[in-house]
């Protein structure tokens, strides 16, 4: 532990190693034991599993032709209930597609945590990190749960919460491509792009200290994605093929070349394109 800065000295020595943050993924975090990464991948794989099939069988429920209209009347926000149960759709939407991507942090944070912790401090500050990290897209889910009321209201969205308007899918499109390009979507998707950076930079000891750090990273990665999350309406906010598209973007995004300035420039070019043929339409 550096006695100034009261970061690990494992967490020091991979900022060293870490130097470009435009190379995600170079240098060698601190070694995770088998079992450790075993039970935290198990756990993240659980959680991942439960929520894309909460998904599924939502999903199927909406779309089944021979059924009534009594769920896709529960998750249209005309009540307290109704407005409950979209954000519980939302919420565990933004895990289903969120946990994934952030994996490698979450690993690495697991290994500098059990490097210099106990068993019992390694449990409690990986659940503790994962958990505020979850808290974070629970409070956008907050936000997209009254952006889909509103737009509802407008009579903009479908039954089956797809865009009704091509002015309105065209006009997220061109933003989200805009967006692509812009100094804080660079800023924030450098810090989910280096994991060994962030970990040195923002290393909090304790259970407490994990838990903000998850929820400093979940905020970068919602700075990054949220643009990326306001295209569900565009292709439909349960539309499960839609879902993993983008969650896929997302992870390529912080994990390969599709996320660096020239990627970014390119699928930024594309929705910015896809986005104007909307428009015109």
């Amino acid at each position: 532990m550096s006695p100034r800065s009261g970061v690990p000295q494992a967490a020091l020595e991979m900022r060293k190693r870490h130097d470009d943050p435009a190379a995600p993924g170079t240098g060698s975090p601190p070694a995770l034991p088998m079992h450790d990464r075993l039970f935290v991948i198990a756990g993240l794989v659980g959680v991942v599993a439960v929520s894309w099939a909460y998904l599924a069988i939502e999903a199927g429920r909406m779309g089944n032709p021979s059924g009534d209209m009594t769920m896709i009347m529960e998750l249209h926000p005309r009540d307290t209930t109704g407005l409950a149960l979209l954000f519980l759709m939302w919420a565990v939407m933004m895990m289903a597609m969120m946990l994934p991507s952030a994996m490698p942090m979450i690993l690495l944070h697991a290994a500098v945590t059990r490097k210099i912790g106990t068993r019992q401090s390694f449990a409690a500050s990986i659940s503790a990190f994962v958990g505020g990290y979850i808290v974070t897209w629970t409070l956008f889910s907050v936000v997209a749960t009254l952006a889909q009321a509103y737009l509802e209201h407008l009579a903009l969205l479908s039954p089956m919460m797809v865009s009704k308007s091509p002015q309105l899918g065209g006009l997220l499109l061109v933003t989200a491509g805009v967006y692509q390009v812009t100094p804080a979507k660079d800023a924030c998707l450098t810090h989910c792009r280096t994991p060994f950076a962030f970990v040195a930079a923002h290393w909090r000891p304790g259970v407490s200290g994990a838990f903000q750090m998850g929820l400093h990273h979940g905020l970068f990665c919602v700075g990054c994605c949220w643009v990326l999350m306001v295209l569900l309406f565009v292709g439909g906010v349960m539309n499960l093929l839609w879902i993993a598209v983008i969650a896929g973007f997302v992870l390529l995004e912080k994990v390969a070349p599709l996320g660096n300035k020239k990627g970014r420039a390119i699928s930024g070019l594309g929705l910015i394109m896809a986005g104007t043929w909307f428009l015109v339409l």
